[in-house]
């Protein structure tokens, strides 16, 4: 069968992928994708969205669980976890019919083949049930996997993880977690407030190491309060079946313990899916955390490009898709673009984690104790967090030499309000810049303004002795 020629052959249709393939349609290039499994990728089917949706259940449970707060009579729900994992189903297969579909790209042009691919030159690639692929250009789009940490018996015993867990009728009744990252958290507190009795050990010293302690202080806080069994410090060691049970070994304060549950979910990160590929094969160098790409997302071989979760930069959705866009952009309009330095993300537990830029220790590390400072927002004054009965959580500006370099929220709609910081971050602006911002009044923001009005008023006073009185 003779080779198929495309200026641009995609690899994933994942977030990237998708992205890639939308945005590649509308320029006058011939693309073809190629998908394993099903359009949407990780986040339609097995991260973000069924999460999300998830969440929005066990939110709806707990505010009935806790009506009082609002004046109204409290109530404990009668949860079903199968009907919420059936709403799940059914949001996915909207968003699937709606527009993460393999005939919506084939409607844009867009040569749609599935099968799994592997490279075989600089510019071809050979698809299972398809044959030989030639391309101008090559994306390679491909995410990545959960990582399985290596424990005397979690294979024989038997694990969930995010891309399993969606395959449950319902939720487990029980469940012990490995690890305390993103992932992790969010699927905790929403099970925990759907009636799932919930553990989970943390080996280091705080959950989501990467973002600011002091916000993550509160948040673990709140999580316990939802009835998650948080342990810090623990060592996992071992994972055996017993009376039914699936049993977790492991070292916690210097003592060995045990924590029982009818499941075991392992969130101890991604791997990237750079196996089965023929990257090496072909001169693509392959680091620890995935496909090394330079600042315009292209490997060593000029022609095939990486993004997303393959090439480990940053392992978000919004971060592969603005990559993808990135890279399509440099393939065809060479040195238009560059890959984002800057990248905000949110935990979406409740309330959620938000973060860009620099935390206080990297900025104190990088610019010097006397350079910088911090300002801060409590919720507890804020006026519409009080009416939402939703006080507690705060807003952390972090400034060196008066110039925002960090922002974290811990707030209802953290992951709305971050943007606004983090704009502020990439344009290297001072945070009584912001002051120059109307913010709507009553809204959770309302805060942003009040500590850029703050700094300006500072400012207002060292400049005092310009002011003199007429009276």
């Amino acid at each position: 069968m003779a080779a198929r020629s495309y200026d641009l052959v995609i690899v994933g249709m994942g977030s990237g992928g998708m992205v890639a393939a939308e945005f590649a349609s509308t320029l006058d290039i011939k693309v073809a994708a190629v998908e394993r499994d099903r359009v949407g990728g990780d986040c339609l089917w097995t991260g973000c969205v069924p999460s999300k949706a998830l969440l929005a259940s066990a939110k709806a449970a707990n505010t009935i669980r806790h009506a009082d707060r609002y004046g109204l009579p409290a109530i404990e729900p009668e949860i079903d976890t199968a009907r919420v994992f059936e709403r799940i189903r059914t949001i996915q297969g909207q968003l699937a019919d709606a527009d993460d579909n393999a005939q919506r790209f084939t409607d844009l042009g867009v040569d749609v083949c599935f099968g799994g691919a592997r490279l075989t030159g600089p510019n071809s690639l050979e698809v299972e049930g398809i044959g030989e692929l030639r391309g101008r250009f090559i994306l390679l789009c491909a995410g990545s996997r959960p990582a399985v940490p290596e424990l005397g018996g979690l294979e024989r015993t038997g694990f969930l993880t995010s891309e399993t867990l969606w395959d449950l009728e319902r939720a487990p009744e029980s469940m012990v977690v490995i690890g305390g990252g993103p992932i992790s958290i969010e699927l905790s507190q929403g099970l925990a407030r759907l009636g799932v009795a919930v553990t989970v050990l943390q080996r280091g010293p705080q959950i989501l190491p990467r973002d600011e302690p002091a916000l993550v202080k509160r948040l673990t806080e709140r999580i316990r309060s939802d009835g998650v069994n948080l342990v810090l410090g623990v060592e996992t060691e071992s994972v055996a079946l017993k009376n039914g049970m699936k049993v977790v070994r492991g070292n916690a304060g210097g003592a060995q313990r045990e924590w029982r549950a009818a499941e075991v979910f392992v969130g101890a990160g991604r791997h990237p899916n750079v196996e089965a590929l023929g990257l090496e094969e072909v001169g693509v160098e392959v680091g620890p955390r995935g496909v090394v790409v330079d600042g315009a997302m292209r490997t060593r071989v000029k022609s095939i490009y990486a993004v997303g979760d393959l090439a480990g930069r940053f392992l978000f959705t919004h971060s592969a898709g603005y990559e993808a866009a990135a890279a399509v952009r440099n393939m065809f309009f060479p040195g238009s673009a560059v890959a984002p330095c800057l990248v905000p993300w949110c935990t979406f537990t409740d309330p959620e984690l938000a973060h860009a830029g620099l935390t206080e220790a990297q900025a104190r590390r990088e610019h010097g104790d006397d350079a910088v400072k911090v300002h801060v927002h409590d919720l507890a004054h804020s006026d519409r967090a009080r009416a939402d009965s939703s006080g507690e959580g705060e807003i952390r500006i972090v400034t060196a030499k008066e110039r925002i370099v960090g922002a974290h929220a811990l707030t209802p709609g953290a992951g709305e309000l971050i943007h606004e910081l983090s704009l502020a971050i990439r344009e290297k602006l001072k945070l009584r810049d912001l002051g120059g911002l109307v913010h709507v009044y009553p809204t959770i923001s309302t805060g942003i303004g009040l500590l850029a009005g703050e700094a300006g008023y500072e400012r207002a006073q060292r400049l005092g002795f310009l002011v003199r009185s007429r009276a």
